[in-house]
């Protein structure tokens, strides 16, 4: 089903912070900023080699970022693994009976769609399953 592993998602309080540390020691090569308000967050996506860190700082205390931050502190918050057609990838957990958060993708950075699997049918990992922007 993954084609690749995407990125790994790092939940933060501060992103600036989180940038001091982080890029000097991932490179700073290729720092992409966005906000995402469908998931009430701002990020930051270091590039090292073919990978990519995402680092997360919610923008509303009704984020999901936030309730993680609030429960757990900083840490990886998910794994994303790239798929080729989410809609078919989220059919076949479904038929699998995998608990999911998203039955139906939804707008996430980098305009890509995206789908949450739940940790609890996961083995404790929250995995977002992401299907890159398809070229016009």
């Amino acid at each position: 089903m993954a084609k690749q592993i995407d990125h790994i998602g790092i939940a933060v309080q501060d992103l600036e912070k989180a940038l001091d540390f982080f890029a000097p020691l991932l490179g700073e090569g290729g720092i992409h900023r966005e906000e995402v308000p469908e998931q009430k967050v701002k990020t930051a996506s270091l590039v090292i080699g073919e990978s990519t860190v995402e680092l997360l700082e919610p923008t509303s205390p009704e984020s999901p970022i936030a309730n993680f931050l609030g429960k757990k502190g900083e840490g990886i918050h998910h794994l994303a693994l790239e798929v080729e057609d989410i809609e078919k990838s989220l059919e076949d957990l479904k038929s699998r009976s995998v608990r999911l958060i998203d039955q139906t993708p939804r707008a996430g950075a980098g305009g890509k769609r995206i789908a949450f699997i739940h940790p609890g049918g996961a083995h404790g990992v929250l995995i977002e399953l992401c299907e890159k922007k398809k070229a016009l």
